[in-house]
């Protein structure tokens, strides 16, 4: 029999977070432990916001199926027991690390991946000027990728502004799903002068049909648009590129299956996150390995992490020790 604990965990911003339509101070969600006396796997997850999950709504999923959990399920099983989402996500870490564990080898043997040092993008959150946002965008020197938060307010004057701030960084842009599809035809122009890389979900997730009529020469990015493999039919010819996070696929175990799948219908690779610490992280750096774009800050904007977490510096991540996790 395995034990199972879950309990919610709260991280401090360093300073508020903004996207669309939300703020946020701090980074909430579950931690779930499976253990079999011996060893302990752990699993963290933020949830999907905009699915309406929340820490509660999660603990109750992983509750309702504690029993099944404490008799042994596998990674497989529990695809079948929980839809996708950020309980299935947590489990499902749990059980990579226990299995890592158990096994003496480490998630790299495990899924036969070679890990590397990746650079992550920097994210600058939204800010009430345009000035401000440039601001923090100059501040953050040492990251040679940053991911700019915009919605439908300005942001061509923002954009301009960082740009100005920072003539040496690789830019790529998040509407949140903030903009509309003329606002979006009207900006392409000037994001290419302005050099962009990619533009991630500029439309509402389920009203963004219409970009199967634009050929835009900026990458698109599908994010709330495609949350797990089973959504990758729906998007067909309206993104080149796909955000993977293990929130949306509700663990490793599908992002790496939504990785492969994608990969092979031609679609760039993106590994995202929820703004968790270093245990939510760490299963996202294995699926940022296979990834073209790396968004893996999330510990950069708590006031704390676990020290023995991810190490950052300059932009690089390198790889965590297998006593952390996996």
């Amino acid at each position: 029999m395995y034990r199972i604990s879950a309990h919610v965990e709260e991280w401090e911003f360093k300073q508020a977070f903004r996207i669309t339509g939300r703020e946020v101070l701090s980074s909430k969600g579950i931690v779930v432990k499976i253990s079999d006396g011996k060893h302990i796997g752990r699993g963290e997850a933020q949830g999907v916001f905009y699915t309406d999950e929340t820490p509660e709504s999660m603990l109750a999923q992983v509750n309702s199926i504690a029993s099944s959990l404490q008799s042994g399920v596998s990674r497989e099983e529990l695809l079948d027991i929980l839809p996708s989402g950020g309980a299935r996500n947590a489990i499902d870490c749990a059980l990579w690390d226990l299995e890592c564990k158990q096994s003496g080898k480490t998630i790299w043997q495990l899924t036969g991946i070679t890990p590397k040092p990746v650079t992550t993008v920097f994210t600058i959150g939204m800010e009430d000027t345009p000035e401000a946002m440039a601001a923090k965008a100059a501040e953050a020197s040492e990251h040679s990728v940053l991911k700019i938060k915009l919605d439908g307010c300005q942001p061509l004057e923002r954009l301009k502004a960082i740009r100005a701030a920072r003539p040496d960084a690789k830019l790529v842009v998040d509407a949140n799903q903030g903009w509309s599809f003329e606002q979006l035809q009207e900006l392409i122009p000037a994001c290419v002068e302005l050099d962009l890389e990619m533009i991630e979900q500029p439309l509402p997730r389920g009203n963004d049909g219409a970009l199967s009529s634009l050929a835009s020469p900026i990458t698109l990015a599908a994010d709330e648009s495609c949350l797990d493999s089973s959504e990758l039919a729906g998007i067909d010819g309206l993104y080149q590129m796909i955000n993977i996070k293990l929130d949306k696929t509700g663990g490793l175990t599908e992002a790496l299956n939504l990785a492969k799948v994608a990969k092979s219908k031609g679609y760039k690779l993106m590994v995202g996150n929820m703004c968790g610490t270093s245990l939510s992280i760490a299963p996202s750096f294995v699926v940022a390995q296979l990834c073209d774009f790396v968004d893996i800050d999330g510990p950069l904007l708590l006031k704390h992490d676990h020290p023995n977490g991810l190490k950052y510096q300059a932009g690089k991540v390198e790889c965590f020790d297998p006593s952390f996790w996996g």
